[in-house]
């Protein structure tokens, strides 16, 4: 059995680039930008989210989130993303890469979705909401990164392998300028 899986990792090491290379690639990008995007958009979210449910005319800053809050929904994410990385390259291990990077996919989707539609009655049910989703959210992210790295690295061949990696983590930098 051992020896079966040398020859596949030693078959992998030589092979021509091929479609499905670029198709490993792509995915695993997207799963990247996807990332970046649900990570980094939530500045703009907080500018609006502070003039919905903070908005007071006698203050300096009329439309903008306490501190505390603005705090808690950007950090939130972050904390989960450390979370699942924890977890999912973990699990990644014992249950298979490829099956565990689907479940971190399907994660992030109803999470990115929740978190879109948070609700409550009053402001400080509607961030309680959002920040419950999003920090779950940031678990689902934290699964993508070591997954998304390993599973690229595995598809790779030896000559590519660096070019093939720095593509997908540059799906960051490419959802950086987006939000410029």
């Amino acid at each position: 059995m051992a020896d079966q899986q040398l020859g596949v990792l030693k078959a992998l090491d030589v092979a021509k680039t091929q479609l499905y290379h670029f198709t490993a690639i792509v995915i695993a990008g997207m799963g990247f930008f996807t990332d970046a995007y649900d990570l980094f958009c939530v500045s703009l979210v907080t500018k609006l989210l502070g003039r919905l449910y903070y908005f007071n005319p006698e203050s300096a800053k009329p439309g903008s989130l306490p501190p505390h809050v603005a705090a808690a929904v950007n950090g939130v994410a972050l904390c989960g993303t450390l979370a699942g990385q924890l977890f999912f390259g973990w699990l990644g291990d014992k249950l298979g890469r490829k099956k565990v990077y689907g479940l971190t996919l399907i994660m992030m989707i109803v999470c990115s979705i929740a978190s879109g539609l948070s609700f409550g009655n009053q402001a400080k049910g509607v961030m309680t909401t959002l920040c419950f989703f999003r920090f779950w959210l940031g678990f689902g992210i934290g699964g993508d990164y070591p997954l998304s790295a390993t599973i690229m690295s595995e598809y790779a061949n030896k000559k590519t392998r660096g070019a093939f990696i720095a593509a997908v983590f540059a799906m960051q930098g490419v959802v950086s300028i987006a939000d410029l």
